[in-house]
């Protein structure tokens, strides 16, 4: 049991979980790997970077197919990003991946001076995000890369919901010419997006409307935020579910329009408050009246745990906060 955490602490909500594909659990990194080795069929300019890390980030299924377009870098993450950019100035299009906390943190400058002043076609793959990593503790959990990644300008940055949007969001950002910063998680998450929805950058999409509060979620948080309103509907209470994949560009009129008719605005994130989804849609509503409450990280470091869900609920990252920040706003906590 992690320092800090004692048992009587934990009320660890239970998620389904089964191999890949079934039960309708998909795990992101896994997903990932197999979409950017379909893609790197369809296009030859596609290469691949790694840090030492392939058969964690699931690079290393695209090494497996095609060796002569990956690249082992070694634990050299700077040099990784490096290297990308000079590919990307030969034309081709470079994925560089390692942990969501190096990725962002070790190559900060490598990103900012050779990738985004630029506005090079580089995607940055940042895996096992947030506190996903649950083993090795603070230094391998990422409470900070979209904070990180949305302050430097020209870079996008996406975090999808679970497997289906992972691997629209992968076809997408492939399509799209430009610097991207994509987190993932590590763990088995359950499907939520629709598979006839498609996925445009910078497009929130409804996931379940409502009429009494609005729930912006970002990544992991979106499947709590669901859980949340099915309770919260049994109490009388209509939220609508908005899943925020694109951090950044964040669309700010549909952020407006989505939540001017509400009684209040809920922020769900597996990330601290400070920079992340909170910060983009208070942000956006900042000329409008709607109160907004956040479910995020506080300025915390994580730590080592037995599983994903321990550090969830500990942290307060669960549908039971949704519902208490929901009752707050509306003057029912």
């Amino acid at each position: 049991m992690p320092r800090g955490i004692k048992k009587g602490d934990l009320k660890i909500t239970r998620f389904k979980h089964g191999l890949l594909g079934e039960d309708g659990v998909h795990n992101q990194r896994r997903v990932y790997g197999e979409t950017l080795v379909g893609l790197g069929r369809e296009n030859k300019d596609i290469v691949v970077l790694e840090a030492d890390l392939g058969k964690s980030t699931m690079s290393c299924l695209f090494q497996n197919e095609f060796p002569e377009r990956y690249f082992e870098m070694g634990i050299a993450e700077a040099n990784m990003v490096s290297f990308a950019a000079g590919l990307s100035l030969t034309g081709k299009i470079a994925f560089a991946n390692s942990f969501a906390v190096f990725a962002s943190g070790r190559t900060f400058d490598q990103i900012r001076q050779g990738i985004c002043i630029g506005s090079l076609n580089v995607k940055i793959i940042g895996s096992s995000a947030g506190f996903s990593d649950f083993g090795d503790g603070a230094t391998h959990q990422s409470v900070e890369d979209i904070a990180i990644m949305r302050a430097i300008p020209n870079m996008t940055v996406i975090a999808p919901c679970d497997g289906i949007e992972t691997r629209k969001a992968v076809r997408a950002i492939t399509e799209y010419n430009g610097p991207v910063y994509m987190r993932l998680s590590r763990n088995d998450l359950e499907d939520i997006y629709p598979e006839d929805q498609e996925f445009i950058i910078g497009k929130p999409v409804v996931l379940k409307d409502g009429t009494d509060i609005a729930v912006f979620a970002a990544g992991t948080m979106v499947g709590p935020a669901l859980e949340a309103a099915a309770k919260l509907e049994k109490e009388g209470i209509s939220a609508r579910v908005v899943n925020v994949s694109t951090l950044k560009p964040l669309d700010e009129n549909a952020i407006i329009d989505l939540a001017k008719d509400m009684k209040g605005v809920v922020t769900a994130e597996e990330h601290s408050y400070i920079g992340g989804l909170a910060s983009a849609v208070s942000y956006a509503l900042r000329n409008t009246p709607v109160p907004l409450e956040a479910v995020a990280i506080n300025d915390v470091f994580g730590q080592s745990a037995e599983n994903h869900q321990q550090l969830l609920d500990y942290y307060g990252l669960n549908s039971e906060s949704i519902i208490q920040k929901t009752r707050l706003i509306l003057g029912k906590a």
